[in-house]
């Protein structure tokens, strides 16, 4: 306070200070609680439970402008960084949503607005696969550098870390271990572990399951359902998402 009292803080710094400690609001399914630079944001669930489509969905919100040729799209404008642990991400789906969030607003897919706008956002998505723990911490190494570098080339602030694992062979395991081990004759639910540093690092948890719920919400589609839970902090609601091709929507 004094510091600032004083004037050794310029506007520049001041509101570097103030948007690092402004609240922000995700778009659906992750907009029930205010987050802010520096939240730690943990997706579990077994496998599958759309938790990388959710992450997909996410990033797409934030590569889109808010404003473009004076039309609205409700994006946040900036960069995402997504880190790939297993090398399975599916860069056709990030582009079928992309492409279907574009026509909401478009009504087509064809034309040089389209095109430079799709390109826009694409060159905006910064793809990082890491086929290895070493290759892990070098990217972590390096990733302020590589930061900065692509911020300067597009002249907008990275927003968002991704970093993506599929936990299936681990949850694999914990089944098997989990059919022999019961506790007042009722076997014990499996839930997915992280080391107690993670879980210090960690400000938010959200579990996404699967739900045995199916409908037919067409002739030719078959829609699958599941539910989020907000464990950190602790909701006492839930939500029910369906993944259609055009993304995940709050049911």
């Amino acid at each position: 306070m004094e510091r600032w009292i004083d004037g050794d803080e310029n506007a520049n710094q001041m509101l570097a200070r103030v948007l690092m400690a402004r609240p922000f609001l995700l778009p659906p399914p992750l907009h029930r609680v205010p987050l802010r630079v520096g939240n730690v944001v943990e997706l579990i669930g077994p496998s599958p439970s759309a938790k990388t489509h959710i992450l997909t969905q996410t990033a797409i919100s934030c590569i889109l402008p808010k404003r473009w040729n004076d039309v609205e799209y409700g994006g946040l404008d900036r960069l995402v960084v997504f880190v790939d642990l297993d090398c399975r991400f599916d860069v056709m789906r990030l582009s079928e949503m992309l492409k279907y969030r574009i026509m909401e607003v478009e009504g087509a897919v064809d034309g040089d607005h389209y095109k430079t706008l799709y390109n826009l956002c694409m060159s905006r998505f910064l793809y990082i696969h890491c086929y290895n723990s070493f290759d892990f911490l070098q990217t972590l190494k390096t990733l302020h550098y590589r930061l900065q570098k692509e911020e300067e080339d597009h002249g907008v602030s990275s927003l968002m870390l991704m970093i993506d694992r599929n936990f299936i062979k681990d949850n694999q395991q914990a089944e098997r271990v989990s059919r022999n081990v019961t506790r007042n004759d009722q076997p014990i639910q499996y839930r997915e572990y992280m080391p107690s540093v993670w879980q210090a690092f960690v400000t938010h948890r959200i579990l996404v399951r699967a739900s045995d719920d199916y409908r037919v919400m067409s002739n030719h589609e078959n829609c699958s359902f599941f539910t989020l839970e907000w464990l950190l902090p602790r909701l006492n609601s839930s939500e029910r998402l369906v993944v259609k091709d055009a993304g995940i929507f709050v049911d």
